[in-house]
């Protein structure tokens, strides 16, 4: 059994002139077919002439160069329109001549350069043409000759507004591709903001705190093996981030999500930031994204905690609703502002567009007891 979706593909996979090869070798045959001579376009009253070997190379010359009308467009509207020139100046009349007005939409379709140039020489040649076919006896009058001319031009115009189409569908995809790489790159840049800020803010705060605990041997190793685990974190979420960055990485991989909160509050408490941490309800089966926005957004707040607001106690809620996730990370004061890495900015104005983009609800505002309240309403039941 043939498979058409092969060879369609194939055919697709073909020179753009093999493609055109048919149709022109089509009209070249049926232009010479006995029940179809002399039934084509006729200027003018000239006595149709019979068929002979020289109708063959007429026919020929204006039905075989359509093969490279999308190649070599000029080429293939020069010859078609010397084949018609002299079809109806030897007055065979064939149905060949219906080759001109597609030569004239394929070049003004395809043609590049010279476009000006080529519509004002055919415009030219059009009018010693008329002249010889009348003193032939054509007697073509005016407005016929003014109507012909007019169809050719309507051809040429179908060709230029197909052209402009296929241009401004070429703008608009690639107006497409630069947005989306725009958004991959925001994406991407978001994606390594939240996984490395947290944890080289951890490694920063535990790296000061073993500076004060040189003569504690001890609690010197405790703060020191602590450093080593939060960077092999690091190093663990950096991969696994390059996983989900890659366009082939298994479907399987699993992104963070609101059920990891509290191995992210554990991991911050042992950077030395006191953390209470309180859950209400199950996660929805059906959460989607919004389990990791709410992952996200719960790793900014404590990270900014760490960096801005060093020892202060911080608490962290999580309310899991039917229709919504309701995230709250707040800090009691200012705390001690440790000498970490200065922030860039944008986390909080990328957690402001993740929720954004679900549909929900993102505050961060500073309190009157000087501490800092982020909270987060989104929306459950994205899709992931």
């Amino acid at each position: 059994m043939i498979d058409l979706r092969r060879v369609q593909d194939l055919w697709r996979r073909c020179d753009v002139t093999v493609r055109d090869f048919p149709f022109a070798l089509f009209l070249t045959v049926v232009s010479l077919l006995p029940g179809f001579q002399g039934n084509g376009t006729q200027i003018g009253e000239l006595p149709t002439r019979p068929y002979d070997a020289l109708a063959v190379v007429v026919v020929a010359l204006e039905c075989l160069p359509l093969t490279v009308r999308r190649r070599w467009p000029a080429a293939c509207l020069v010859l078609v329109s010397l084949g018609f020139a002299l079809d109806q100046l030897l007055a065979y009349h064939a149905l060949a001549g219906t080759a001109l007005p597609i030569a004239l939409i394929s070049a003004g379709a395809h043609l590049e350069r010279h476009r000006r140039v080529t519509v004002i020489l055919l415009s030219a040649a059009y009018v010693p043409l008329m002249v010889a076919l009348a003193r032939l006896g054509s007697n073509e009058g005016p407005a016929d000759i003014a109507l012909l001319y007019l169809t050719l031009v309507l051809a040429w115009g179908i060709g230029t507004w197909l052209r402009s189409t296929r241009a401004a569908e070429a703008e608009r995809r690639r107006h497409i591709a630069e947005a989306t790489r725009a958004a991959e790159r925001t994406r991407i840049a978001r994606e390594l903001h939240d996984v490395v800020t947290h944890h080289v803010t951890a490694m920063v705060v535990q790296a000061e705190a073993a500076r004060y605990l040189t003569a504690a041997p001890e609690r010197l190793d405790t703060a020191l093996s602590a450093v080593t685990d939060t960077g092999r974190r690091a190093i663990a979420d950096l991969r696994h981030l390059l996983d989900l960055l890659n366009p082939d990485h298994d479907t399987d991989v699993r992104t963070p999500s609101a059920g990891d909160v509290r191995t992210l509050v554990e991991q911050t408490r042992q950077a030395g930031q006191p953390v209470e941490f309180a859950e209400e309800g199950d996660p929805a089966e059906s959460a989607g994204s919004a389990e990791f926005v709410a992952y996200r957004v719960v790793q900014e707040a404590l990270t900014n905690a760490l960096k801005h607001a060093h020892g202060s106690r911080t608490v962290v809620r999580v309310r899991y609703g039917e229709k919504e996730i309701l995230v709250e990370v707040g800090t009691a004061g200012s705390g001690s502002r440790t000498r970490s890495p200065g922030g860039s900015g944008r986390g909080l104005a990328g957690l402001r567009e993740r929720v954004g983009a679900l549909g929900g609800e993102f505050s961060a505002d500073r309190q009157a007891d000087g501490g800092f309240l982020v909270r987060a309403l989104i929306p459950a039941g994205s899709p992931s």
